[in-house]
């Protein structure tokens, strides 16, 4: 069955150049390793795509939404409708000396930030940089293979992945959703190395946003911190022990003889 706007899905896809062939994005991490971008760094696994609300390419929108679970389906993007042609005028020669005021120079290849906006160093000579202020696939076509993956169905999956998105790493089976109040009360349980996360706070202010904005029956958000104490059977006093052992490596017969005395 096609898929509509606003259905949750989790998609599998990798981006390739189409002039040189070249992968310049994927979520599966053998595609990554073979295409030498591989980054420790990055969580290798299907995205979660709110069709309609995630942004994504025309043409691949469409494709997906007549596509079915699990299909795999081929699109070409052509520069128009990806990120567009490369304009000569985005390309611009500043003094070295703009960054000296950073305390670190430039490489070529690097990406810098100049008045709020990124560009990529294409050289440096003579006490000039050049700086391409275009996107970096920018005049490209582009090739995307995808497969939606999954159907997200309830509203707790959904939860899931929001959260995910926040906090990447998570393994999905230590995340515990709860619906109350018909639906109007989401309670979030995490596992405890969450607390132990730099601005979790603020993170799960974001989340809680998030999940209000996107479920507008959804009037408040509980974060429950669930920690298990653990306890060591009592142990017994070393004497006891050792007189165990030692009655348990004598023959029946001494143990008799010991008994009746």
């Amino acid at each position: 069955m096609p898929f509509q706007k606003g259905d949750y899905v989790l998609l599998e896809y990798t981006v390739v150049d189409k002039d040189d062939n070249k992968v310049v994005e994927t979520t599966v991490e053998d595609k990554a390793r073979e295409a030498g971008i591989y980054r420790p760094d990055e969580v290798y696994e299907p995205r979660l795509i709110i069709i309609g609300e995630t942004k994504l390419f025309e043409p691949l929108e469409q494709a997906i939404m007549n596509a079915s679970e699990g299909q795999e389906i081929t699109v070409e993007i052509p520069p128009d409708k990806a990120f567009g042609q490369r304009d000569p005028s985005k390309v611009r020669v500043i003094s070295i000396r703009e960054f000296y005021r950073y305390g670190k120079l430039p490489k070529v290849g690097d990406i810098v930030e100049v008045n709020n906006q990124q560009a990529r160093v294409v050289s440096i000579t003579g006490g000039r940089v050049t700086l391409d202020f275009n996107h970096p696939l920018a005049g490209k076509t582009l090739v995307i293979t995808a497969k939606v993956v999954k159907k997200l169905e309830t509203m707790e999956d959904k939860v899931k992945y929001i959260i995910k998105q926040y906090i990447p790493r998570i393994e999905l089976d230590k995340v515990g959703v709860e619906l109350g109040e018909g639906g109007s009360v989401v309670t979030v349980k995490l596992p405890i190395e969450t607390l132990f996360m730099e601005n979790i706070g603020t993170i799960k202010a974001r989340i809680a946003d998030d999940i209000g904005n996107k479920f507008t029956n959804v009037n408040k958000v509980v974060f429950v911190d669930e920690i298990e104490i653990k306890r060591e059977a009592e142990a017994k006093p070393a004497e006891a022990k050792a007189e165990e052992k030692q009655a348990e490596t004598k023959p029946e017969s001494q143990q008799a003889q010991q008994s009746s005395q």
